[in-house]
């Protein structure tokens, strides 16, 4: 899931043959925030928490099969110095379910939901895995209070090919993925999604959330994710915002891709973590991520 990329796609299929996620008690910070106004878009409630009263906003947005609690060390760091809101999408933790549509897309007019009917202004969204690409569908659809973007643990293969044999693969694990959701993917999170020094309690943590997601909203979004492949190269193009990655250099990020598209773009690595620096290296993922936010405002 370097967005849940292809190629880690295919090498997990080469090994295995035979989204509810759980949620950890929220933050101090969380368990003061208040959530006055009701974002409903199209009938589907999205829950969110938002803390902070500063001019600048951070808006985090999760990826697949995970929640907005996998943000907690973040909102515990930045609610003093930023307004901080974390938002679940719906079909994951407390958001709804009740629609039929579930691409990337549909997941970016939600995070503008947010944006516009919480009157959020000076946005940086930040957007881990899937994440990634609906912070940059929500960019383009609400250019005007979003003033930069950062990926984490994304955009690693933009551009990437897609012969046949790959092709077949990606088919035979959504069809493994169909047959048996729980067993498939939280064997693919356990397979291909983790640095041999991640702790063990975060691995449970992820792999627990994958195997009790909705199947048929996670193998829907899955599907429209990996379709979105095609357009990803052109949506950067048309971004005239600055975005920022930071990535795992466990699996190194082809930058070939990126600067193709013309994206004004700059990458930080974090060394040594799986697909979760967030909550795998908290501490240093914050301090870089400070980092970032202080050469936005400068």
């Amino acid at each position: 899931m370097h967005k849940l990329s292809s190629l880690a796609i295919v090498a997990f299929s080469f090994v295995l043959y035979t989204c509810s996620s759980s949620k950890e008690e929220a933050s101090s910070a969380e368990s003061e925030a208040i959530s006055p106004v009701e974002v409903i878009r199209e009938s589907v409630h999205i829950d969110y928490q938002s803390c902070g009263d500063k001019d600048t906003t951070l808006l985090f947005v999760h990826g697949w099969c995970i929640d907005q609690a996998y943000w907690s060390a973040q909102v515990d760091a930045f609610c003093k110095d930023y307004r901080v809101v974390t938002m679940d999408l719906p079909g994951s933790g407390k958001s709804g379910k009740n629609r039929d549509s579930w691409t990337v897309e549909d997941y970016g007019e939600d995070v503008a939901a947010v944006i516009d009917q919480l009157d959020l202004q000076n946005v940086v969204l930040i957007g881990h895995s899937m994440g990634g690409n609906v912070i940059l569908e929500a960019a383009l659809a609400k250019p005007q209070p979003v003033i930069a973007l950062i990926g984490v643990d994304n955009f690693k293969d933009v551009g990437e090919a897609m012969n046949e044999e790959i092709q077949a693969k990606i088919d035979n694990f959504m069809m493994m993925m169909e047959q048996d959701f729980a067993n498939t993917a939280s064997a693919y999170a356990q397979q291909a999604l983790f640095h041999p020094s991640t702790d063990s309690a975060v691995v449970q943590r992820v792999t627990n959330d994958f195997r009790n997601s909705d199947p048929d909203i996670a193998t829907a979004s899955l599907k429209a994710l990996l379709d979105y492949g095609h357009r990803e190269s052109e949506q950067l193009a048309n971004l005239d915002k600055k975005l920022y990655l930071i990535n795992s250099d466990a699996t190194p990020t082809s930058t070939a891709g990126l600067d193709e598209t013309g994206v004004n773009y700059q990458l930080v690595d974090i060394h040594a973590t799986g697909h979760y620096p967030m909550i795998e290296k908290p501490e240093e993922f914050n301090r870089l991520l400070r980092e970032i936010l202080a050469k936005i405002h400068t």
